[in-house]
């Protein structure tokens, strides 16, 4: 019975991704700018007024004090050094996009500030920003990081500066995990109820939050750690910007539930003595989200509908496809809500004074979005493609002209693909792409048509040569693709690679770019994104949410003979899930046990937890009591190995194995 007992818990612990705590760095010596992209980068200063001092007054602007040293993980890790990114200074070094620089040394000014009276930022703790409210009786806080270690040291931070004042109110502006995951070093579950601290959220918010990082989380995360450029060194011919914050930390997750949801398009609250005018804004930039007004402190918060950068419509690291005209109209609706507004403030990057100001920086981004939306729509309409329309559609020049709207964190052509997707899906309408080869094998046959790798990697040196980067990566990407063991042509790509990244304007291109470079060199990580990191997350996350992750990771093939059923009975929460497989779909529904199952498993929802985090130890399977099994045991075993257990280290820049 123990022997059974152990294997299903370490079948229900396998269900999602198991790693460890972090991937060995994929970091490698940069090498040198060619004439080629130092020639474009030098295009960008000629073009761009780079030394407008405007931005870095706002800033700089109400700057209190700066932070030293590093914030560290339990096991010691180091998670964010403050002092990293000290070499960015002076002028642009030419391995680096001198617009992207210039924004770089923007959000490389960090620490706290004060934005207004009774209003305070920390920025710079993370990539997001965490703002304080004063209210009658303590801090209103808005949003609060990535990660419990970096909430930690902001608040220890602000209470250092400001005084030790309690949270009187936590108010989360949308479902990203970077404006909540660090909720849980901020304030505690048991305070919260203790005190009656309100939580306010838009409507929507724990099931999109909690579902996207449980259904998709591992791809996300894999493909996150090239958007953010996480094992990249911080370098000049490195990490140097995310475009909305410094840098991502990678810690602890963890959220909190909402006890005053926002449904309503225009909603008014107070919190401790604040009167705060809330607006629902979902479907943008994220599934749920909200902004809002303070009339009495004449201030905006745009959340992350707006920051001091153009907007993904479509993460690279993968999200579902947003709405440009929606965001485009919001933003129009915007500039009715701060008629009155002084100073606006946001999630991400620094904060505007001035309403005129104000009005110009919403105006821009409004019709950024819009701009896009339409042009992308009208070509739709002419029959051109995504890869087409991507290479027409550039924005006027009232528009690229202002940095505040510039591509540092999303980026014109991949926003323009998004729209296309958004009406018309991946497919271009040309049959040949209806069903082609996968790429390692459509790679192959292109290089037997050129003749062999070093036909293709002699060209590919030639395109280089040349500056013609694109056809260069192209070219290798098939004889990588094709030959993966030819290590002429992975050095040669990883090189063409750099040369991309160090002339990318945006943050996200320039980490996807040597990122995959370095991994070209070095390999994929070995090992993935904890879910121990997750724990205090999925122990807010509801059942259901779990389950659907269970159905998509089901392997359908070896599920496609075997019917089984089974009961989940989680006993303090006193809820009861049936389980079954059929037509190798597996299908589960709230009710009773049911008596025809072929095995039982009743245990509480912390054991569970620790199962899918993998924590679960002895005492919790072997040794509980809260963990029995009933019916067959080899029919649960069987049941659990059908479920997939991603790694989230899959290749990227060469084919799967």
């Amino acid at each position: 019975m123990n022997t059974v007992k152990l294997s299903v818990a370490v079948a229900v612990s396998l269900v999602l991704l198991q790693g460890c705590n972090k991937s060995p760095s994929t970091s490698t010596a940069g090498g040198d700018a060619t004439p080629t992209t130092i020639a474009a980068n030098a295009e960008f200063s000629a073009k761009l007024k780079l030394d407008d001092p405007q931005e870095f007054e706002d800033a700089k602007r109400g700057f209190i004090a700066r932070p030293t040293g590093q914030i560290t993980a339990a096991d010691g890790r180091v998670l964010r050094d403050f002092d990293a990114f000290k070499f960015i200074e002076g002028a642009p070094p030419a391995t680096v996009n001198p617009s992207l620089w210039r924004h770089a040394k923007l959000d490389e000014q960090i620490g706290l500030f004060k934005v207004a009276d009774r209003i305070h930022q920390l920025r710079g703790f993370d990539n997001a920003n965490i703002t304080l409210i004063e209210g009658k009786t303590g801090w209103i806080v808005v949003d609060t990081l990535n990660t419990k270690e970096s909430a930690t040291a902001a608040m220890a931070f602000a209470r250092k500066h400001l005084g030790d004042k309690p949270v009187s109110a936590l108010i989360f502006t949308h479902s990203h995990i970077d404006h909540f995951g660090g909720s849980l070093g901020v304030i505690s579950p048991k305070e919260i109820a203790d005190r009656k601290i309100p939580v306010v959220d838009p409507s929507g918010f724990m099931e999109e939050s909690t579902s996207e990082n449980v259904l998709v989380g591992v791809a996300m995360g894999r493909r996150s750690s090239y958007q953010f450029g996480k094992d990249l060194p911080r370098s000049a011919t490195g990490m140097v910007d995310v475009g909305n914050g410094k840098a991502v930390v990678y810690g602890t997750y963890g959220i909190l539930e909402p006890n005053a949801l926002i449904t309503k398009p225009k909603q008014e609250m107070d919190l401790d003595g604040v009167h705060f005018v809330f607006y629902n804004v979902p479907g943008a930039e994220a599934p749920a989200e909200l902004t809002f007004t303070i009339p009495e402190f004449k201030a905006y918060c745009g959340a992350e509908n707006l920051a001091q950068t153009m907007h993904n419509l479509l993460p690279i690291r993968g999200a579902k496809v947003r709405d440009a005209l929606g965001w485009s109209n919001y933003l129009d609706q915007a500039l009715e809500q701060v008629k009155t507004t002084d100073v606006y403030f946001a999630q991400h990057n620094w904060p505007i004074w001035g309403n005129a100001r104000i009005q110009e920086f919403i105006t821009k981004h409004r019709d950024v979005y819009k701009y896009t939306h339409d042009q992308t729509v009208r070509l739709i309409n002419a029959g051109y493609t995504p890869r087409e329309i991507a290479d027409m559609v550039k924005l006027p020049k009232s528009l690229d002209d202002y940095f505040g709207a510039r591509g540092y964190y999303g980026d014109l052509r991949h926003n323009v693909k998004a729209v296309y997707q958004m009406y018309m899906g991946i497919y271009d309408g040309n049959p040949a792409n209806l069903n082609p080869h996968t790429p390692a094998e459509s790679a192959k046959r292109y290089l037997e048509l050129i003749g062999g790798a070093e036909k293709a990697v002699s060209a590919a040196q030639t395109a280089f040569d040349k500056g013609d980067y694109r056809w260069a990566a192209e070219l290798l990407n098939h004889a990588v693709f094709g030959q993966p063991d030819h290590k002429g042509a992975k050095e040669l790509l990883a090189r063409t690679y750099e040369q991309m990244g160090y002339a990318a304007e945006s943050a996200l291109w320039r980490n996807s770019y040597l990122t995959g470079a370095a991994e070209l060199r070095s390999g994929p990580p070995t090992k993935g994104i904890s879910k121990a990191e997750l724990t205090d997350l999925l122990a807010q996350t509801p059942i259901e949410r779990f389950l659907e992750g269970m159905a998509a990771s089901l392997d359908g093939p070896a599920a496609a003979d075997k019917n089984l059923k089974v009961n989940l009975v989680l006993t303090d929460i006193k809820e009861s899930y049936v389980l079954w497989t059929e037509n190798a779909v597996l299908h589960f529904k709230r009710a009773e046990a049911a008596s025809d199952a072929n095995a039982t498993l009743t245990l509480t929802k912390d054991i569970f937890i620790k199962m899918i985090a993998g924590t679960a130890g002895v005492k919790d399977t072997l040794l509980s009591d809260d963990l029995k099994i009933g019916g067959s045991k080899i029919d649960l075993v069987r049941f659990f190995s059908m479920i997939d257990k991603p790694k989230g280290i899959f290749p990227i820049v060469t084919p799967k194995s």
